[in-house]
């Protein structure tokens, strides 16, 4: 199952062929500020607190007419005994290994120790070009305090400022002239983006990756965020996914913390996969980093085609369950119930209790999460590595399932099949649907044209959305209605 790494942020055509930058420095000196200046996002979470970013982030910029990837990494303290610290270096020794020049990233307010020159040996052991930013130097002051950096003995001293962007340019300039230009990269990602314009009808149809068809809404890449309460297994899940120790994962509630993904190829098509952070109540997250990483988790599961919930199985299915699937449903996502670490209450038990029962855990599941009655559920170890087969195919069922579309023949020889009289509504609740047409998918949208202007009852609309359900599937996707009345027009006219 082969994979490959791209930025959440879109990659464009050839991006795993341009030239790697990767941003190291220790903690807090301001290496995600550098990072999101110049990939002209907020990419990466950026505040006071040391360690924010934990996992290695993708980006790429542009300078002097050339494209290059950018890596954000986590701070690196070499020969930190402490866990979080030592998953983190080894994310950053990935970046640094695959990059083809470092951005050391120093702070220029702070004095320099014994772990800033065991960083450089370090890095220059490694054979790469390496550049020295002394960040936050603003004005002529702290300009002229950058000279002091010289002690660690880098030749390339750029005394610059991240956040208000002064001295960028010579950086940048520096490091492009260290990185000779890739002549076959250029040719490579050149064809693939001229055909996918012509199949996709123009750049602009390129750009945002989905295009709509007389059947079926067609997309060439899938994103799926998976979403779920700190410590269920989500970091996991991706590793086991994807194949690779892209997320770090410990036993540590609160890990994740910037949204790591990677991407699949599985059966000719692209599958993106987004940890998020572990979405917390408000009133449970005291920590900056904490609370913008739950607001960065909303903001990624809003952008994806599916979600995966993953439920701790240890713990079984509580209101945060609810409340972030709740998250999933109301956004519009689809939606794919994985129950995590299934082995620990079944074969691998060791508290001397019997094992747990698959049908009694769904029943509970399923009156926990009532509202998603339409997702279906998965069983599995993400530790163990067991089922991913079945997720991703599950995941392509699923994303078919929210980009498939209902002719309105088709709709309409549904509707007089439909005994609407067994619809457990009060009379006076009742609208009588003269056709109804699906005018969009992702999710499927329906609109009703009915006899009076009024907001569908709840048991009408449930009784509804299974019936469309039991004939035409869109397992997995949640099913919207809009309501016009026939003579709506001519009361306004």
């Amino acid at each position: 199952m082969p994979t490959y790494r791209r930025s959440v942020i879109p990659a464009s055509a050839g991006a795993e062929n341009l030239p790697v930058v990767a941003i190291v420095g220790r903690p807090n000196v301001g290496k995600s500020t550098l990072f999101n200046r110049l990939t002209r996002s907020r990419r990466s979470i950026v505040g006071d607190e040391p360690g924010i970013t934990r996992d290695r982030i993708y980006g790429e910029y542009d300078w002097g007419g050339r494209r290059f990837r950018l890596v954000d990494t986590g701070g690196i303290v070499p020969d930190d005994p402490e866990l979080i610290p030592t998953e983190i270096f080894s994310q950053a020794r990935v970046a640094l290994e695959e990059a083809d020049a470092l951005i050391l990233v120093v702070d220029v307010r702070t004095e320099l120790a014994s772990p800033d020159y065991d960083l450089v040996r370090m890095l220059q052991r490694g054979g790469k070009p390496v550049f020295l930013a002394v960040n936050k130097a603003e004005g002529d002051a702290m300009a002229a305090a950058a000279e002091n950096f010289r002690q660690l003995g880098l030749r390339e001293v750029y005394p610059v400022s991240a956040e208000h962007g002064l001295g960028i340019g010579d950086l940048l300039d520096a490091v492009s002239a260290a990185i000779p230009e890739r002549e076959h990269a250029v040719a490579e990602e050149e064809a693939p983006g001229e055909e996918q314009g012509q199949a996709d009808g123009g750049a602009e149809t390129e750009q945002a990756g989905v295009h709509r068809t007389h059947g079926e809404f067609e997309q060439h890449e899938t994103s799926i965020a998976i979403i779920g309460r700190p410590n269920v297994g989500k970091s996991t899940l991706l590793n086991a996914l994807t194949g690779t120790s892209r997320a770090i994962v410990s036993p540590i509630a609160g890990t994740t913390r910037d949204a790591v993904d990677e991407v699949v190829e599985f059966e000719g098509s692209q599958l993106r996969f987004v940890d998020t952070a572990g979405i917390r109540r408000k009133g449970k997250t005291h920590l900056m980093a904490e609370k913008l990483s739950v607001v960065m988790a909303r903001r990624h599961l809003e952008a994806a085609d599916v979600a995966l919930l993953v439920i701790d199985a240890t713990e079984g299915v509580t209101s945060s369950d609810a409340t972030i699937g709740g998250y999933a449903h109301e956004s519009g996502r689809s939606v794919i119930i994985v129950v995590n670490k299934w082995d620990a209450v079944t074969t691998a038990r060791t508290d001397g209790k019997p094992a747990a029962d698959r049908d009694i855990f769904e029943r509970q599941l399923r009156d926990v999460l009532k509202y998603l009655d339409y997702a279906p559920l998965l069983f599995l170890s993400a530790k163990e590595g067991k089922g991913m087969g079945r997720v991703l195919r599950e995941v392509m069922s699923v994303a078919a399932e929210r980009r498939k579309r209902v002719t309105t023949g088709q709709m309409n020889r549904f509707l007089d099949k439909v005994d609407f009289q067994r619809a457990p509504v009060p009379m006076a609740k009742r609208v009588r649907i003269f056709y109804m047409t699906q005018a969009a998918v992702a999710p499927p949208t329906f609109v009703l044209f009915t006899d009076r202007d009024v907001r569908l009852h709840f048991a009408f609309e449930r009784f509804l959305q299974n019936q469309i359900r039991d004939s035409f599937g869109f397992k997995g996707t949640p099913i919207w209605f809009k309501v016009k009345a026939r003579n709506a027009d001519k009361k306004e006219g």
